[in-house]
Order: C-alpha cells, then sequence, then structure tokens
C-alpha cells in the first residue's frame, strides 16, 4: 500500500505522495466547499493508500499530570478524565508517560496534549471517512521535534527548538525529547534578514517565559536549536551572538535532509519537508486521532493481514504441492528402476532355467513337492533340545555319572522317521552316584535330588526305571548309620518324557 502525506495549516491542507525518500506535491486544497470537494475527488483518485496527517496550528496545549499507579482499563479511564478536564470539547488527544517517581506509591508522571480546536479538523476528517480512507493517525509538527533532534545527532536533555512554517515560527521546548510547551510566532519580515532577527527576538521571549513559568532556573544555560536554509546561516548567526544563558545551534536544513536520507531538498527556511518526511519513516507512537477516525485504518489493517495469512497459506500450500511433486516423481523413477532390474533378473533366469536339465515334471508340481518337502524337514526333530536339558542338570550336580543316554520318539519308533507335531521324545538316562565314603541315605539323597531338578524342567515327565538301591515297603534300609560302612550303589535308570512344545 502507497503512503500519501497531508500537511495542514490554519489556511489549507497540502498532499504530498512518498516514495524512496522523495516528496512529490500532489495538490493543495483550500479550506471552503471547493477546496473540500477538491479534496474528496483527490481521496477517491487515490482510495487504495494509506493516509497520515501532520498539523501545524496554533491551537495545541500540553499539561503534565501526577497519576496513582494503575493498570489497564483504570489508567485509561483516569487520563480520559484528567483530559476532560484540561482539554473540554476536543477528542483529539494524545498522551506520552514521562516515567514513575522512586517513591512508595509509585506514581506516574504523564504528558496530556491536546488539539483544542477540532472544529478545523472536521471537514478534512469528514472528507476522510466518507471516501473510507485509511488514516493511520493525526500528528503535529511539535511532536516531531525531539524526533527530529534525536536522527540528526543532536539530543539534549533540555532546549529550545525553532523553525520555520508557513510565515510563522514554530517554538518548542523539549525535555528528554517531548515537547513540554510549543507556540506559534507570527513572522512578519519574510527577508532573511528578518527571519534572522525574529529567530534571536522570539528565543529571547521564549526564555524570559520559561524563567517566568520557573520550568528552567534564571541562571541555567540553554541550549537553542535553530534549523534554517544554508543560504541564511550566515544572518542568524549574526542575530543571535553567544548568549551567557542561551547557546546557539544553527543546524543546516540541506545536511539534515542528508541525514534524514530525504532526497527532497527544502527550497527556502521552511522545515514541513523535514518533519514530513520523519512522519513517513518514523511516526511516533502518540497520535491525536480517536477510534473513529481511525476505523477504515483498522479494517485496512485486519485486510491486509488476512491477505498475508492467505499469502502465507498458499505460498506453503505451494511449498508441500512442490514436495510432493518431487516425492512422486523419485517414486516413478524408483518404480522404473525396479521395473527394469525385475525385467532384466526375469531374463537371467530364464537364460540359466534354460540350461537346467528336463525333470519331466511341471514348474507347479516341483513348487509343490519342494514346499512338502520344507515340511517335512521342519517336523523332523533332533535329540539336542533333550540333550541340552539333562545337561543342564547334570552341570549342576557332578556326583551323578552318566553311563548312556538313549533318545526317541514315540513308544519304539526309530529317531529318523518323521512324526507328528505333537508326539513325545523320549530320553532314557542311565546314570549312577559316585560319592566317597556316602551311605545308603546320602546316596539316595543325591538320586532324589537328580530327579527333582530333572521335574522341574518344563514340559518334562520323569518316570524312575531303576533306583540306585531297592526299596520296598517291609525292607529296611541298611547301612544307613555308619561313617566307616562302604554302600556300593548299582546304576538306575530314568525316563524323561518330553512333550513336543515345552
Amino acid at each position: 500500500m502507497s503512503s500519501r502525506l497531508l500537511y495542514l495549516n490554519t489556511h489549507h491542507l497540502s498532499a504530498f505522495a512518498w516514495q524512496s525518500g522523495r516528496l512529490q506535491p500532489e495538490g493543495v486544497f483550500a479550506g471552503d466547499d471547493e477546496g473540500l470537494g477538491q479534496f474528496a475527488a483527490y481521496l477517491a483518485d487515490h482510495r487504495g493508500s494509506q493516509f497520515s496527517l501532520i498539523a501545524n496550528v496554533a491551537e495545541e496545549s500540553h499539561v503534565q499530570e501526577l497519576i496513582p499507579f494503575l493498570r489497564g482499563n483504570d489508567r485509561q479511564a483516569l487520563i480520559a478524565r484528567r483530559i476532560g478536564q484540561h482539554f473540554q470539547g476536543t477528542s483529539l488527544a494524545a498522551v506520552t508517560s514521562l516515567g514513575y517517581e522512586k517513591t512508595q506509591r509509585k506514581n506516574e508522571r504523564v504528558l496530556l496534549s491536546a488539539l483544542t480546536n477540532p472544529a478545523h479538523f472536521a471537514p478534512w476528517l469528514q472528507a476522510i471517512a466518507q471516501a473510507e480512507a485509511p488514516l493511520a493517525g493525526i500528528y503535529t509538527v511539535a511532536q516531531l521535534g525531539g524526533l527530529l533532534l534525536k536522527k540528526i545527532g543532536q539530543p539534549s536533555a533540555r532546549c529550545l527548538l525553532l523553525t520555520l512554517q508557513d510565515q510563522s515560527i514554530r517554538e518548542s521546548y523539549l525535555v528528554d525529547g517531548q515537547t513540554h510547551f510549543s507556540r506559534m510566532a507570527p513572522l512578519t519580515d519574510s527577508s532573511i534578514a528578518g527571519i534572522a532577527r525574529s529567530f534571536a527576538a522570539e528565543a529571547g521571549k521564549l526564555h524570559q517565559y520559561l524563567i517566568g513559568q520557573r520550568l528552567i532556573g534564571r541562571d541555567d544555560t540553554l541550549p537553542v536549536f535553530i534549523v534554517a536554509h544554508p543560504l541564511s546561516i550566515p544572518a542568524i548567526e549574526n542575530a543571535c551572538p553567544e548568549h551567557g544563558q542561551l547557546a546557539f545551534t544553527i543546524i543546516d536544513s540541506h545536511a539534515a535532509a542528508a541525514q534524514l536520507k530525504l532526497h527532497t531538498l527544502p527550497e527556502d527556511n521552511r522545515s514541513e519537508l523535514l518533519f514530513l518526511h520523519l512522519l513517513a519513516t518514523a511516526p511516533p507512537r502518540q497520535q491525536f486521532a480517536g477510534e473513529a477516525p481511525r476505523h477504515h485504518y483498522r479494517l485496512a489493517q485486519i485486510r491486509h493481514g488476512l491477505i498475508a495469512a492467505g499469502l502465507v497459506a498458499l505460498l506453503g500450500g505451494a511449498l508441500f504441492a512442490a514436495k510432493n511433486i518431487v516425492d512422486a516423481h523419485t517414486l516413478r523413477e524408483e518404480a522404473s528402476r525396479l521395473k527394469a532390474e525385475e525385467a532384466d533378473l526375469a531374463h537371467r533366469y530364464q537364460e540359466i532355467s534354460a540350461t537346467f536339465p528336463q525333470l519331466g515334471i511341471d514348474h507347479d508340481s516341483l513348487r509343490r513337492l519342494t514346499g512338502r518337502y520344507g515340511e517335512l524337514l521342519r517336523l523332523q526333530r533332533q535329540p539336542g533340545p533333550a540333550y541340552a536339558q539333562v545337561s543342564r542338570v547334570l552341570d549342576r550336580m557332578p556326583a551323578i555319572v552318566l553311563e548312556g543316554i538313549d533318545w526317541k520318539i514315540g513308544q519304539n519308533l526309530p529317531s529318523t522317521v518323521a512324526f507328528a507335531a505333537d508326539s513325545p521324545e523320549i530320553t532314557t538316562v542311565r546314570a549312577s552316584v559316585r560319592l566317597e565314603r556316602a551311605d545308603t541315605r546320602q546316596i539316595l539323597a543325591v538320586f532324589e535330588q537328580f530327579v527333582d531338578a530333572l521335574k522341574a524342567e518344563p514340559g518334562v515327565t520323569v518316570n524312575v526305571l531303576q533306583r540306585p538301591f531297592d526299596v520296598e515297603s517291609g525292607t529296611a534300609l541298611r547301612g544307613g548309620d555308619g561313617i566307616d560302612e562302604v554302600v556300593q550303589p548299582r546304576p538306575f535308570a530314568i525316563e524323561i518324557t518330553r512333550s513336543s512344545t515345552p
């Protein structure tokens, strides 16, 4: 959206187009009905532009207030009440916070500024509203004085700024970059010498006024900055000699324009082009228009925000679609490569299979036979797992000496035949218990431990075929009480039945 600036003084309104540091005049409109009609036509021709209005009028007031520490709506309501008390009948007001006092109550010091003649702005604002033109805000020349000094590298805690606009001198008293007092003095002699004398005289008058208002001390040195055309600087320097309480600094308007990167140089001592450029490049956060005059500006902000969000969504969708296109292209190339490899492998297989001997059987039958052979191999079982179970128990019991082991599947069937999956495995273990100087009870205890350890294995059933000793009911167990008595047990036999899925 292009930016256009409106400059309003006490007699007429001037319109400028701003682009890349250049200000192009586009019209001057008088305050009568004809001028307002021309201004309405101008707004209609530039409906897509954003407008900012800067005023240079005498009816501008500034008041300092001390308010309690408040936040949100309470602070806004209190400030609105104070504005109503000081500036009755105007809605064109601005509030600038000057910081908080370092006391227990932490009061806030604010600067209340207002344009006290809203009737002068009313017809222009009405024309802007009827044209539905977006108005970013209303500003004043005095409001931009501190920003001008800051941009050209002339900041000061307290100073005077004198500029020439509209055949009048704008005199502003600034504290820390904020305008605390401003007024307009008429210029009776527009010659270079007359302008120089007027600057010197007005600086002295404003200095005496500030002393009378006790805003500065009588012995305080006050810097005075004067913005003038280069051709006027020698005359102003002669008219404003060094003074004990006023320290004059003449600012070359062309040098200031170069520092601000303004390509349209002022043609005379007037400084409105400098303030217009500042408004276009660095508008202050505070402005005088309420929400009603800025209604269409808010709508434009929302519209541009929605357009920006839509463009972001469109760009995101385009990037996502591009990624999908690249992925699809990659997948198609991969599929083509795999098809080519498949065709090559199939061709090589045909060449290799042509060299195979002819079996007299078709491929489907051969595939079924190889599948059946694989199933038979899976059904065929080996004694390895059963032997591993017995080995784990023997490792824990070194007193058991293995003498023989047999393995079979099912009852009395050879182990090389494939059986159904539910056929049990039968392992016959022949072993003996060998303990030095052990009696019968100790040998039997070791044997029972061995049997219990086998039973603890998962999926195992143990059947004792022969014990180390014959132990029957009615038969006395001999040889269990004497330590010196040596007992010779016989080998024992155990049958271990292991299910196919332990």
